[in-house]
């Protein structure tokens, strides 16, 4: 079995961030979502990879080089423009060959990981089998509807009437029998080949499609807010790792993990917190349910409930929460004091804050 990962979106939805990195890139608990899904894949025995991707190619090729570090092997497949998912297993054609694969969103976070969907494909091989969730909305996502035995009987995409609850989770499992439904549906009405149609053409036509329901925690990382309740999730399973030399006369209370080369004096830390290597923490409290990158600088401020990417800078910022800190971003202001704030700050951006 192969892997078809997904990551050449626009992610409109986490504007300012999405105009300058791609949305699978955007940490959580110091390691981007990427890399979360593809350990999941190896997690599930599938170690040959193709990675779509679009105007992002580069950054997403940095980060992930050619998977060994992974443990699998990465093969980039260009997408000029999104034109829908099922659009993306042509794209991917050549490299998918005749092999079963599983195509997985690249923004989707399932720390419970697909290894037992992927075991149960292989024992019984339908033509396709969707991997769902219970959500409140299904509006937002394409919905398989089941009937008494439990079986597919069909799919919609973005229904405005749902017939279920269960929304398709971001990971689908399919046999080649995919190859001829994609070629035979037509655009949607967005102008989009949908797989959730080329799904339904196979259902149609006599096909065997079969769903498994995902009950774990499941988080799509489209949103702001989404992002941030993810990283506390991740976090909560850290276990405190902080090297002897590190905390000289600073406090670090709980699920606290420090990296390598990070320097924390006269400060508060309390977990769980994860600090980047390289960054250097002083006479500032930190946490909780915070994420710090690599090389970045906090002096006499507060932070919690936050994420700070990679070469950040905050100094005399009090009371810093729920926010989201882009790469080389710049935060500080003439005086210490206000009230607390809220940011949402974009890559190499720089912000001054008066005193109130």
């Amino acid at each position: 079995m192969k892997a078809l990962v997904l990551s050449g979106g626009s992610g409109t939805r986490l504007r300012p961030f999405s105009y300058s990195m791609p949305k699978q890139l955007i940490p959580i608990a110091n390691k981007p979502v990427l890399e979360h899904v593809i350990d999941n894949i190896r997690s599930a025995g599938v170690t040959d990879v193709g990675v779509i991707v679009g105007q992002w190619a580069e950054q997403i090729a940095d980060a992930l080089g050619d998977g060994s570090r992974f443990g699998v092997r990465i093969t980039y497949l260009r997408q000029d423009h999104p034109r829908g998912l099922a659009h993306t297993v042509q794209v991917a054609r050549p490299f998918l060959t005749d092999d079963d694969f599983v195509m997985y969103l690249g923004d989707i976070m399932l720390p419970d990981g697909v290894a037992s969907f992927a075991a149960d494909f292989r024992a019984h091989r339908p033509a396709a089998q969707v991997v769902v969730h219970r959500v409140a909305d299904p509006t937002s996502f394409g919905v398989v509807e089941l009937d008494d035995d439990g079986c597919v009987r069909g799919l919609v995409e973005k229904p405005s009437q749902p017939k279920s609850d269960l929304a398709i989770a971001g990971v689908y499992f399919f046999t080649p029998d995919i190859h001829q439904a994609v070629d035979a549906i037509p655009a949607s009405a967005r102008g989009e080949l949908e797989i959730t149609d080329a799904i339904q053409w196979l259902l149609s036509n006599g096909f065997p499609v079969g769903a498994s329901e995902y009950t774990g925690y499941w988080k799509d990382t489209g949103r702001i807010e989404d992002v941030l309740a993810c990283n506390r999730r991740m976090l909560a399973k850290l276990a405190r790792a902080v090297p002897e030399d590190v905390g000289v006369g600073s406090e670090l209370v709980g699920q606290v993990v420090v990296e390598p080369g990070a320097t924390i004096v006269r400060s508060r830390v309390e977990g769980p917190v994860i600090v980047g290597a390289d960054t250097v923490i002083e006479d500032s409290q930190i946490g909780p349910n915070t994420s710090i990158g690599r090389g970045c600088v906090l002096r006499s401020s507060r932070l919690a409930d936050s994420i700070v990417l990679a070469g950040a800078s905050i100094v005399d910022v009090n009371g810093l929460h729920s926010s989201l800190i882009g790469r080389g971003a710049s935060i500080g202001r003439d005086n210490r004091g206000g009230v607390g704030y809220r940011l949402v700050v974009g890559d190499h951006t720089r912000i001054e804050l008066e005193a109130a």
